[in-house]
């Protein structure tokens, strides 16, 4: 382990900082500004894909690119604001598309399970094998073989018990004074966050989890999982106001194979850039906005913003993912009389 031993540095010492290194600073008052709004390491991120980078071969004969301090000629302070800027918007824009998701999952959920019951959350039958049978738990403290039984069902109703003991929501309020405190699906799922909804879904069987899919017309649910987890992250990313646009998607969306979405199939083209960027989670998100607000102008929203992507030598729109000719696809076509 290494001691880290930088040391705390002055906005003007930051300042003259980014001047060594190569980066334009034509106005001083303007790059302490945006210092003081966004904090040095945030902004050096943003300066990442500028910095210079030198390749070389191993002992292995392998090709090795070491990334280096400098940043390459023409890089500016002009150009990193523009570019966090773009990122801000970028984030909010995901954001409402993603609310619109999780407000129909939430839903479809609700409705679908109490056609069962009002209360099919509780019932073991509701979920898979996986998500309810007993596991031993071993007490760290006691002799081997001596612990708890619990399940990923138990766990999970525990959590939901303290979000709704935690509660501010009036409607939570009138169910525990009222009745006897358990929420009916329908009523649960407004105090559910979406990865909890994700966990839920996950762990449904299949006849139920299907039926949900097919409301939002996803045939498996296999890929309906898979995308809402996506989202999931996507979502946290920016709800946390991180660097979105050249993010590498941890959990990539499940991509439907053999054209059965039409509509996502050039997900899987070789034009698409080799790493999943955030362009597969707006996809995702406008294929699903097809039936959950029909003719919404989300889709013109997103090619308007992308239209202003501040592109440069380093950077193009394939940083987000977005392959050459996206908008051509069927997926972003839309009427000129779009809803919001």
């Amino acid at each position: 382990m290494v001691e880290y031993t930088k040391e705390w540095l002055s906005i003007e010492e930051q300042v003259n900082k980014l001047r060594s290194r190569g980066v334009e600073v034509t106005d001083s008052a303007a790059c302490k500004r945006l210092l003081l709004a966004t904090g040095y390491y945030r902004l050096t991120g943003y300066l990442y894909p500028f910095r210079k980078s030198m390749v070389w071969t191993d002992g292995n004969g392998k090709e090795v690119r070491t990334i280096l301090s400098d940043y390459q000629p023409g890089t500016s302070v002009t150009q990193v604001q523009k570019l966090i800027d773009f990122d801000r918007k970028l984030r909010l824009l995901i954001l409402d598309g993603i609310e619109r998701v999780e407000v129909s999952l939430r839903m479809q959920i609700g409705y679908i399970l109490g056609q069962r019951s009002p209360y099919a959350h509780l019932a073991e039958s509701t979920f898979i094998a996986g998500f309810t049978e007993q596991i031993l738990i071993e007490d760290e403290s006691e002799e081997e073989g001596s612990g708890h039984t619990t399940s990923k069902f138990d766990q999970w109703k525990a959590h939901l018990r303290h979000s709704q003991d935690s509660s501010k929501e009036e409607f939570v309020k009138h169910f525990t004074n009222k009745y006897d405190g358990n929420l009916p699906i329908w009523v649960l799922t407004e105090i559910m966050e979406l990865g909890q909804l994700g966990k839920l879904y996950r762990a449904l069987q299949n006849d139920l989890a299907t039926a949900i899919a097919e409301a939002f017309e996803v045939p498996r649910k296999q890929w309906m999982s898979s995308w809402v987890a996506s989202l999931n992250y996507v979502r946290n990313v920016a709800a946390h106001h991180a660097r979105l646009f050249n993010r590498k998607l941890v959990y990539p969306p499940s991509r439907p194979p053999n054209n059965q979405i039409p509509l996502l199939a050039h997900l899987r083209s070789g034009e698409m850039p080799k790493e999943f960027g955030v362009y597969s989670a707006f996809a995702v998100i406008a294929y699903l906005l097809r039936t959950i607000e029909p003719g919404s102008a989300w889709p013109k929203r997103v090619a308007t913003l992308v239209a202003d992507f501040p592109e440069s030598a380093q950077l193009s729109k394939r940083s987000m993912g977005f392959p050459d000719n996206w908008l051509q696809e069927q997926l972003w076509t839309v009427s000129d009389d779009s809803s919001v």
